[in-house]
């Protein structure tokens, strides 16, 4: 088995999205695309000035976006008539489609607000597809606990246990590790995909090579292969995200990324002209 290993170390940048919402963002920074991945932003503050202005209504298509809350809560509310609020510990994964116009809205004041959103790019085949969600309480979430690590399942599978993201073209694996210090996280992870973690808190080495020393908000893209080993060196959490590559070109105009510029500019010119949402 060829062992994983760290490919490059990448700090989280400051950003600034929807109304004035304060985050960090990697993907979509540098790199600016980590196939199958278009973008990674964590949001979280304490604050409420740097997220009480929240998402207002928001256009998308061709993508998927993955939001994770770790801490408060948030409504949404879109274009197909749905509505929903996410708590701690909730997963929603949109898949965006050929349209959708959606509004994320912080149901807090005062508090901590945490959490995560991926943006998982969509082949040309699926990209006009029909909008569609998996809403993941956490309540049921599918939980490996052991004496030294509890792992939150989203997607992928950690020995028998599955998590709920099924039959999905990139045959994600999205895990959200807490490890004990001193103790290791073994896992295999498919040669096909790309693949990286997200180090939200504590300090840990990975793979059997030497590295810089990483931080909380730290992006950590991996190498291809099979056996992965995480040692923390101090109590940690961290996401482990992997993704078989898509291997189709991109364009990108804000919220829409389709295949070509020419689509790109079908896309404004649908949303313009009221021709976007696709029920």
């Amino acid at each position: 088995m060829k062992n994983v290993e760290v490919s490059k170390i990448i700090d989280a940048t400051p950003a600034s999205d929807g109304a004035g919402v304060k985050l960090k963002r990697s993907i979509g920074v540098d790199p600016n695309y980590f196939d199958p991945f278009l973008m990674l932003d964590e949001f979280g503050s304490e604050n409420k000035e740097d997220y009480i202005g929240g998402f207002p209504p928001h256009p998308h298509r061709g993508i998927e976006t993955v939001t994770y809350m770790l801490d408060g809560e948030f409504e949404h509310e879109d274009s197909t008539g749905a509505k929903g609020k996410m708590s701690a510990g909730d997963v929603q994964w949109m898949k965006t489609g050929g349209g959708i116009i959606h509004s994320e809205m912080p149901s807090m004041s005062e508090g901590k607000l945490h959490g995560f959103q991926l943006w998982i790019n969509m082949p040309a085949k699926l990209k006009m597809s029909k909008p569609e969600y998996i809403y993941i309480d956490s309540k049921k979430m599918k939980i490996h606990k052991d004496e030294n690590k509890r792992i939150k399942i989203i997607a992928g599978k950690f020995d028998n246990t599955e998590g709920p993201v099924v039959g999905h073209n990139i045959e994600p694996i999205y895990f959200d590790i807490e490890l004990k210090k001193n103790k290791d996280f073994n896992f295999t992870l498919p040669l096909t995909h790309n693949s990286f973690v997200y180090l939200v808190e504590g300090e840990i080495k990975i793979g059997g090579k030497n590295h810089d020393k990483v931080n909380e908000s730290t992006l950590i893209l991996l190498t291809k292969g099979e056996k992965l080993k995480v040692k923390a060196i101090t109590k940690s959490k961290f996401l482990l995200i992997s993704g078989k590559p898509i291997g189709e070109p991109i364009a990108r105009g804000g919220p829409f990324v389709m295949n070509t510029k020419e689509e790109i500019l079908k896309a404004l010119d649908d949303y313009q002209n009221g021709n976007f949402v696709k029920k």
